[in-house]
């Protein structure tokens, strides 16, 4: 029987989908295969940071003359100052375009982490990637790491769809296309692993460590072989001698840099919401973010763009005076600070290096110029406010920690750095409360502090636990004409409602039986007997609230009504059921965050 064409591409799909749906289940069963599908994310991260670095200083030279925009000097001509405010222009018309298109609100990788199980859009991140090099590539002074992390985390994602991975391994494939990317893009990959242990996945986990290292070495072999890379720190000549005096005073240096990452971040919401009551339309916001961040190119070009060139110049035998880095400083701070509270799209994860390595070394002329103090290493101070500011911005005490390690090899320096950034993370922490990142999704009304898998409290929800077929009696039937109805009733309470089917309380069925003991009781209504009558629940309630509600109420069940205020129940949820599964849940998250998944068969 001869075959048809038809027949031939049916049977070769077929084979496709048995060989993919083989694939798939080998993953899924071998931690081996997410190991594998780890350094494949990490290895790609590192080629989108080399095309979306190229991307950027091909841009830098059409418009500017030069890759590397903070390295100059001064403008060749004050026209080129006007270059943001085109790049404010395209962005303004994008997110004209990108929110007709796609309505919902893009997700980063933290965010995909806590609340929605490592699920990202791929096209969402491509737009976010080309809104980023749009922005920094035409001046603006963001960092390009927002792209780098959001396309290598949005990849993973997609990667991990592709297969249809469990929860976990999804977050974790988020985690490695940040670390591959961090790691290429600084050619350090302790710095890329820990900041998505840190960061990312809000936690280190056993299970992690092989993926996430994985992903972080290839991401910099990528980026190696191809010559892309980060040169902003020279290495140290000598291993540092810091004595207790200076180590005092690196401790008073991070104090300052924690109050001015706050600074920083409370003034890009300042900026937002001084754009919000301007009455500037939103498309506009940009370009006119662009022009300030021009005007101040026009005091030093310094300002624009991430700062890389800069920070490399800052560790340099020489360099302009003290009160000139001091000035460019403050005009850095500023023009971050307008760049992104203008909307256009990057990250501070460059820009805070760059703002406390001049911070470490105004403080270390400070110091020198102190008579009463012995002469400070002015290198040990640039490279400490670096790393401080890193951690009061970014976040991530020891991502920055190793920053300082993999970029300088001086150990003692690396440990007085993990001190100093210990002290910084605990003071922004309870001063302010937030990273950069969870303080923009705070501004938009989430309530996460850091990456930590919190979505399946979200998604358990009260209409998932409640018992459904609760329904309600009249609250003034009597007692007795109640238990003559119902004489084997199993269940312990009862839910009442009104003629009009409202809600009217809570019956505990053993106190009807008791008062339908004594006759004259048992002539009362339904409704004396009623509790909770004014605490209820709604399908729509997180576990976590509901739990709230059951220990404020101090009460062993609640009724659940519906969600529309016509108060009618629906269900019924005892306290001991609702901390039942949470403790499941609780434990089931535990056993993925420690690998305890691959002890058992899927």
């Amino acid at each position: 029987m001869m075959m048809t064409r038809d027949d031939e591409t049916a049977n070769e799909g077929a084979a496709s989908r048995a060989v993919h749906s083989r694939l798939r289940a080998l993953i899924r069963r071998d931690e081996l295969g997410v190991i594998g599908l780890a350094f494949t994310v990490g290895a790609a991260a590192g080629l989108f940071v080399a095309a979306i670095t190229a991307a950027a200083n091909l841009l830098h030279l059409n418009f500017f003359g030069a890759p590397h925009l903070s390295g100059l000097f001064r403008l060749e001509t004050p026209l080129i100052a006007l270059v943001p405010v085109l790049g404010g222009v395209l962005i303004g018309l994008s997110g004209i375009y990108v929110r007709k298109r796609r309505p919902l609100r893009p997700v980063d990788p933290i965010e995909a982490n806590a609340l929605r199980g490592g699920r990202m859009s791929l096209k969402d991140s491509l737009v976010i990637t080309a809104q980023t090099i749009t922005s920094n590539g035409f001046g603006a002074s963001v960092g390009l790491e927002a792209a780098f992390t959001q396309l290598g985390s949005g990849f993973g994602s997609w990667l991990g769809g592709l297969f249809h991975l469990r929860r976990a391994d999804m977050r974790t494939l988020v985690a490695c296309g940040s670390a591959g990317a961090i790691g290429g893009a600084f050619g350090a990959p302790l710095t890329g692993a820990f900041y998505a242990f840190e960061l990312i996945l809000g936690a280190y986990t056993p299970f992690g460590l092989a993926p996430v290292g994985a992903a972080a070495i290839g991401g910099v072999l990528v980026c190696r072989l191809l010559g892309t890379g980060v040169e902003f720190v020279r290495p140290a000549e000598a291993a540092s001698l810091i004595s207790n005096l200076d180590l005092a005073l690196l401790m008073l240096l991070g104090v300052l840099c924690a109050g001015f990452g706050i600074a920083i971040m409370r003034a890009v919401s300042l900026v937002e919401s001084v754009f919000a009551r301007s009455g500037v339309p939103r498309a506009l916001q940009p370009c006119c973010g662009g022009l300030i961040v021009g005007g101040l190119a026009l005091l030093t070009p310094q300002v624009l763009a991430s700062g890389h060139r800069a920070l490399f110049n800052l560790f340099s035998a020489g360099g302009p005076p003290i009160s000139t880095i001091a000035a460019i400083l403050l005009l850095k701070a500023l023009a971050s600070s307008v760049s992104i509270g203008s909307g256009f799209r990057g990250g501070l994860f460059f820009a805070s290096l760059f703002l406390g390595g001049m911070m470490g070394k105004v403080f270390a002329a400070a110091v020198v110029s102190a008579a009463w103090l012995p002469a400070a290493d002015v290198f040990v101070f640039t490279i400490v406010g670096m790393a401080a500011m890193g951690v009061a911005i970014v976040g991530g005490p020891l991502t920055m920690s190793f920053l300082a390690l993999e970029t300088t090899g001086d150990f003692p320096l690396s440990l007085v750095m993990l001190a100093v950034s210990a002290v910084v993370s605990v003071i922004v922490r309870r001063a302010f409360g937030y990273s950069f990142a969870t303080w923009r999704l705070h501004l938009r009304g989430e309530s996460i502090r850091s990456a930590q898998d919190v979505g399946w409290i979200r998604a358990l929800t009260v209409a998932h636990l409640m018992r459904k077929d609760a329904g309600p009696v009249l609250a003034t039937l009597p007692i007795s004409e109640f238990v003559r109805e119902h004489p084997f009733e199993t269940a312990q309470w009862i839910a009442l409602s009104d003629a009009a089917g409202r809600y009217a309380g809570l019956v505990f069925i053993p106190d009807a039986l008791i008062a339908n003991a004594d006759p004259q009781a048992s002539q009362n209504s339904l409704e004396t007997l009623a509790v909770n009558r004014d605490v209820v629940l709604v399908p729509s309630m997180n576990i976590k609230d509901a739990a709230q509600i059951f220990e404020e109420a101090e009460s062993e069940c609640l009724v659940v009504v519906s969600d529309g205020g016509d108060r009618r129940v629906v269900g019924l949820l005892t306290e001991s059921h609702l901390l039942r599964r949470y403790t499941e849940e609780l434990d089931r998250a535990h056993r993925e965050l420690s690998g305890e998944v691959w002890t058992v068969s899927p």
